[in-house]
């Protein structure tokens, strides 16, 4: 039995349908499970990470388990509370997922977000693997209601380079570190074939859809402000500035190897990506 938490988010959906494929016996945790669109055969258990009970039962009789605990600033103790509910319940392999920079000074408060729930992993005693990735591809899905409309699409989070990585190929990552103990010990700095800035993300849609994209780069005080207008908190919005500043000064131009050496091919690119989600930013399927 693998267990995946965030079962029905970016990474976790795409763990549990590539585990299932694999034949393997799945359970996710999710808010929901009512509403949870999982493959058949998958056992589906209501809970989440800030809910420790919920979390300790789905534990239980788990094997191996796929830890996604953060969400935001204030979710660091429940993100360790994962590992240590994993401890307890004799799971023997873990694999957390964390972020690209976690730890580095110049991330302030956004680099502390995973360090607890990192520190914990690595002092289990269980195999372990970490999973590090960087910008997903998928976030420039914010972009398709105003790339469909004609308009330009705000880019929260500076023009700086990032190793952009597709969501399937850390799914991927995951699956191998939960099946394969060769993986147990390392920390993966999962990236794309190239770092990207948004305004280069931008040229490559225009080029698939033939026609001009146009991203609105905002000063800081303006990212703030729109961040402030989603309803996150003063303390959320500031993190990700920080988050913005380090990509601006480009902290996150880091392009590895990580990828190819756990899936023995290349990376996907950012075109592969937009190729297959072409459907998003056009409204036509």
């Amino acid at each position: 039995m693998i267990l995946v938490t965030g079962a029905t988010g970016t990474i976790g959906s795409e763990v549990v349908r590539r585990l299932t494929a694999r034949g393997e016996k799945v359970r996710a945790l999710t808010r929901d499970p009512a509403v949870a669109r999982v493959p058949s055969g998958v056992e589906t258990l209501p809970g989440h990470h800030r809910d420790p009970v919920s979390v300790q039962e789905a534990m239980a009789g788990a094997q191996a388990a796929f830890l996604v605990g953060v969400f935001g600033p204030d979710d660091a103790e429940h993100d360790r509370g994962l590992v240590e509910a994993a401890r307890a319940a004799g799971v023997r392999r873990i694999v957390k997922l964390s972020s690209i920079g976690t730890g580095d000074p110049r991330l302030a408060g956004f680099g502390t977000w995973h360090l607890p729930g990192e520190e914990a992993t690595r002092a289990s005693g269980l195999e372990w693997t970490v999973l590090r990735p960087s910008s997903f591809a998928s976030n420039t899905l914010a972009w398709a209601e105003a790339v469909r409309a004609g308009t330009a699409a705000p880019n929260l989070m500076s023009d700086g380079r990032q190793g952009v990585v597709d969501p399937r190929d850390v799914s991927e990552v995951a699956v191998s570190a939960l099946l394969d103990p060769r993986h147990a010990g390392h920390t993966y700095t999962l990236t794309g074939p190239e770092a990207l800035s948004a305004s280069d993300e931008a040229a490559v849609l225009a080029e698939i859809l033939g026609r001009p994209v146009e991203v609105l780069q905002l000063t800081a005080d303006q990212r703030r402000e729109q961040l402030l207008g989603m309803g996150l908190g003063a303390a959320y919005a500031d993190s990700l500035m920080a988050g913005a500043r380090f990509i601006e000064e480009g902290g996150n131009a880091v392009v590895t190897d990580d990828v190819p050496r756990v899936l023995g091919r290349p990376a996907r690119s950012y075109l592969e990506w937009v190729l297959d989600h072409k459907a998003a930013f056009t409204g036509m399927s």
